[in-house]
């Protein structure tokens, strides 16, 4: 379920910013069950950090002008 930064190279910064929310809640959730036992499976909780690296990669690329915004084509 992991998120390939070819199609994160094609959503809006909003979309992106709203990415990372949504990500930052559930890793906190899978954080809080880790703390208490509960967690099941770990590999989703790395998996999720590396999907909020590879969206702030994407939204660097475009500060530095190495990838164009989209947004800019409309």
């Amino acid at each position: 379920n992991s998120l390939a930064a070819h199609d994160l190279r094609g959503l809006s910064r909003d979309q992106l910013n709203a990415k990372v929310v949504e990500l930052k809640e559930e890793l906190f959730g899978l954080r809080f069950q880790a703390a208490t036992g509960q967690l099941e499976s770990s590999s989703r909780m790395r998996n999720v950090r590396k999907d909020i690296a590879r969206i702030y990669t994407v939204l660097q690329e475009r500060n530095l002008g190495i990838v164009p915004d989209p947004d800019e084509d409309k």
